[in-house]
């Protein structure tokens, strides 16, 4: 655990316990930061590409001044954060300045701290908690705060229904997710990530690795439960309707621009990360291999984390440039009418099937 690592590497922490808190924070939060910025810009540029293929299109091939990237558009991700970051940065006269400034990093942090629980191999997690999963269900739930903030504070009636259709939407769609996961810890016994994904290793049915998503019938309906939940609390269409641009301009985000803008799409794809990485490690092995008892070396175990995390990712851009928006009471009932009454049949499903097959 690379907490532990740390402590152990400054011999003053029984002296100055308060000096290494500091010090350990800030060496975990940077590398932490400079990954999802680099994410973000694989992820932005395979947006456009992968929506560009849907559509019939070539996406960006260049970037203007003679910057062409061997025509394939690699500099565009670095062209729009270059614009965001020189873009002027606006606060209306009417807007609460101290809340309006503050909500995008209320934001960010939510899905930022989540990382710090994320198994990326067997070694490779920052701080393997016994409360794991339910740390990561907790505090991504801090970006609705964010978004409410950001509502209000703007003072446009836009940008207020924006937040509260957020709100709404995030907090129905976290208890399908929870319930998702309450059938993942009763068949694991525990809520350690790494606990959760050593329980998945071997075989089951003779020849299929023993994941979650093949080890029962109602633990796969659970993880396909869990990741449209995960889409809709990332706003992703077909679950956008804060920001459905033809009713709401840019929902809570309209008066929003800069850095401060940047800052609300980097947590989106923050989110869409940590959904999938949670996804990929309840239910998928997360870093075991495919292969029982080949290629699962510490060095591997990241690349298939990091392979099914990317997959799903990939599911998530499909479904953007895939599937309609729903409107707000059909999102609403495909939750309260579907969902959640799903996910509490599945919870008796998972536990009847154990008791039963084993």
């Amino acid at each position: 655990m690379i907490v532990d690592y740390l402590i152990d590497l400054f011999p003053l922490s029984a002296t100055w316990p308060g000096l290494t808190f500091i010090i350990v924070v800030i060496l975990c939060a940077v590398p932490v930061f400079v990954f999802i910025a680099l994410y973000a810009l694989v992820a932005i540029y395979g947006e456009l590409k992968i929506s560009s293929f849907i559509q019939d299109k070539v996406g960006p091939m260049g970037q203007g001044v003679g910057l062409h990237a061997w025509r394939w558009g690699l500099l565009q991700p670095v062209a729009d954060a270059l614009k965001l970051i020189l873009k002027e940065d606006i606060i209306p006269t009417s807007a609460d300045k101290k809340l309006f400034i503050l909500a995008p990093f209320i934001v960010f942090i939510g899905a930022f701290i989540a990382f710090s629980a994320l198994p990326f191999s067997q070694t490779i997690i920052i701080a393997d908690m016994n409360i794991g999963i339910f740390y990561i269900l907790a505090v991504s739930s801090l970006g609705v705060i964010g978004i409410i903030l950001a509502g209000w504070s703007s003072n446009n009636k836009w940008s207020l229904y924006g937040a509260m259709r957020s709100a709404a939407q995030i907090v129905s769609y976290e208890i399908p997710a929870a319930l998702s996961i309450v059938a993942v810890i009763m068949l694991t016994s525990t809520m350690s990530m790494q606990g959760i994904i050593q329980y998945q290793s071997g075989v089951v049915w003779g020849f299929l690795p023993n994941w979650l998503l093949f080890n029962n019938p109602f633990t796969f309906l659970a993880f396909i439960i869990f990741f449209i939940s995960g889409v809709a609390e990332c706003n992703r269409t077909p679950f956008d309707i804060p920001e459905a641009e033809s009713e709401l301009v840019a929902g809570a985000f309209t008066e929003y621009s800069g850095m401060r803008y940047a800052f609300f799409f980097l947590s989106e794809y923050a989110n869409m990360f940590v959904i999938s990485g949670v996804a990929a490690a309840a239910f998928m092995g997360g870093w075991q291999s495919p292969i029982p008892g080949m290629l699962d070396t510490p060095g591997w175990g990241l690349f298939w984390f990091m392979s099914k995390s990317m997959f799903l990712i990939f599911m998530m851009i499909w479904f953007r440039w895939t599937f309609p928006r729903l409107r707000v009471d059909q999102l609403m009932d495909v939750c309260w009418k579907g969902f959640i009454p799903i996910s509490l049949f599945n919870i008796f499903g998972v536990g009847i099937w154990h008791l039963i097959v084993g």
